[in-house]
């Protein structure tokens, strides 16, 4: 298995930042997205954005709702629809296991980043997440905050 950093394939497309601050992060999954032709090449040269999407079982089938690939100019014939809802590729296993959280336990299917892997395969990480409340978004907040007071005490005492 090459490096990441010195491997010409892996690339982030896109990623989620207010994930991790809205939702606590209980597991996550790496699964495949099934994408047109135009939609990959628009992903490698002007990236997507999934900051407003989230992921949902329907049907025995997983899907990416409401994430952006913009148009790719040379496809002018045969444009992709930038919002549509994308297949994800799963194993059953996963699947049910996905279900089982949605369903039973009241947790939420957060996309946390979309990228291509060492083999150059458009892949996306999803978070099985629980929302968080207000108060812990501001605890979250505070020990960051403290977090970054302690490193700079830290940097000026030395």
């Amino acid at each position: 298995m090459s490096n990441t950093k010195s491997d010409p394939n892996y690339k982030i497309i896109a990623e989620n930042r207010r994930a991790r601050f809205d939702y606590a992060i209980e597991d996550d999954i790496e699964c495949g997205v099934m994408l047109q032709g135009s939609e990959v090449k628009s992903l490698r040269a002007n990236g997507g954005n999934i900051a407003e999407s989230y992921a949902t079982v329907d049907e025995g089938e997983l899907w990416l709702v409401n994430s952006y690939i913009p148009a790719y100019e040379q496809a002018k014939m045969f444009p992709h629809e930038e919002r549509r809802r994308r297949k994800l590729l799963v194993s059953k296993k996963q699947l049910s296991n996905m279900w089982n959280a949605t369903q039973r336990k009241g947790m939420t299917l957060v996309p946390l980043v979309m990228y291509f892997n060492h083999k150059g395969l458009a892949k996306l990480k999803i978070g099985i997440a629980k929302g968080k409340k207000a108060h812990d978004k501001r605890e979250t907040s505070a020990k960051r905050d403290w977090s970054r007071q302690k490193q700079r005490l830290l940097k000026d005492h030395n």
